[in-house]
């Protein structure tokens, strides 16, 4: 004996409604064979039998909501009966006696515009009349004729003659959209492996923190007219340019310093507060973003992580990070400016706690001293885990970076 459970779909997905039987008690069933279709909010799988015999019991009818891991169904070894024909009526008329005694018992069968009789799920009839399509223009790629959601989405966004590509795959696992790529509507690209790795990443860290994001936003006059000032001053000293970046990680250390929730993270039951600095810097490449680490920023001047930084994006992008490089860091910034982002919610990296999100500075008008004024200005979010980092941490930390490049010379007391 085996029993036909509802399988698991998707990460979101819980139940479905059972939309069609294709096979009634007592029916043949070979193994891998479709004999049920389900339908949720967001696919229409194909429930198939993992075993050979016949279908004694259907726990579950058409209409019926069911929840995944659910039996629904019953398959025990034998014969059983040959199945029932599932192909169109004829068109012309028969006597209401024969006509119940040939129509396929699990399917819904519909009366069309042009007076032909069609095999449809009610999911498909649904759908079809949505659309204004009539069901006998729909060519099926079902081989006993049935026509399903998935014809009727397909009918007039691709060729008649469009491949079979566009039937979906039977399944117990998740279900699968294949696009039709012959069509030339869609270009396959196979991910990276270190895409596969980022995406991996990523979805682990939104499914195991309670993340949540604030912002503010800084007023970069000060900040930028320094810099233009002493840059020259410090090229000829340092051998390389002052960017904003050492000067959001400097920021960054003082206020971890004041805020030391937000440089901790969480291991079971315990909360590990870190006492180290090591900075992750994000780095875009051509296979995406990765994040080599500045360690211990809180011992280094700026000149010290403007080398650091020049150096991890350079191997970065020549792909020559080792796994050292990107290790252990305790914090992340990353600056969506650079490419014109003007406000976003980053995402944290791995454990850790926070990430700071910079972007564009743009000039805007504010008030200043109940005066409108055009200033450059940029606005920051903070993504953290809210497990670890209250509110009220989470807002003095990026209230505290705002007021130290707004004020570049208590920045410089902190350093």
């Amino acid at each position: 004996m085996a029993e036909i459970k509802v399988p698991e779909l998707a990460e979101s997905i819980t139940e479905g409604t059972i939309a069609q039987w294709v096979k009634k008690v007592g029916d043949r069933v070979e193994k891998g064979e479709f004999i049920v279709e389900l339908e949720t909010d967001k696919v229409n799988a194909e429930i198939i039998s993992e075993e050979a015999g016949v279908l004694t019991e259907i726990k579950a009818q058409e209409g019926d909501t069911v929840d995944v891991g659910q039996v629904i169904a019953i398959v025990e070894a034998g014969e059983g009966a040959a199945p029932a024909p599932q192909a169109e009526a004829p068109k012309e008329e028969k006597a209401p006696a024969q006509a119940e005694t040939t129509a396929p018992a699990p399917q819904q069968v519909e009366e069309t515009t042009t007076g032909e009789r069609v095999v449809a799920s009610p999911a498909a009839r649904k759908l079809a009349r949505e659309k204004g399509i009539d069901l006998a223009a729909i060519s099926p790629v079902d081989p006993q004729g049935r026509v399903r959601v998935q014809d009727v989405a397909a009918h007039g966004s691709q060729p008649a003659a469009a491949p079979a590509q566009q039937a979906p795959v039977a399944t117990t696992g998740a279900m699968i959209f294949t696009p039709a790529e012959e069509s030339g509507r869609v270009t396959v690209e196979k991910m990276s492996r270190r895409r596969q790795t980022i995406a991996k990443r990523l979805l682990e860290v939104k499914q195991s923190t309670a993340m949540l994001t604030t912002f503010n936003e800084i007023d970069m006059t000060n900040i930028m007219a320094l810099r233009k000032r002493k840059q020259e001053q410090f090229v000829k000293e340092n051998d390389i340019k002052l960017g904003f970046m050492s000067i959001f990680t400097k920021a960054v250390v003082a206020a971890l310093k004041k805020y030391p929730y937000v440089n901790a993270q969480i291991s079971g039951n315990e909360i590990h507060l870190n006492n180290f600095f090591d900075i992750g810097i994000a780095v875009s490449t051509e296979e995406g973003l990765v994040v080599p680490v500045v360690r211990d920023a809180d011992r280094k001047n700026f000149a010290a992580i403007e080398r650091d930084i020049k150096e991890l994006a350079g191997k970065a992008r020549d792909k020559k990070l080792g796994l050292n490089d990107m290790a252990g860091g305790s914090f992340t910034i990353t600056n969506g400016g650079v490419f014109g982002s003007l406000m976003s919610t980053p995402i944290m990296n791995g454990t850790q706690p926070g990430i700071l999100g910079m972007h564009s500075i743009v000039q805007r008008p504010v008030a200043v001293n109940g005066e409108i004024e055009i200033r450059p200005m940029m606005y920051v979010a903070l993504s953290y885990d809210h497990r670890i980092i209250d509110g009220k941490d989470s807002v003095g930390f990026l209230k505290t970076v705002k007021e130290l490049i707004e004020n570049p010379e208590d920045l410089l007391l902190n350093s």
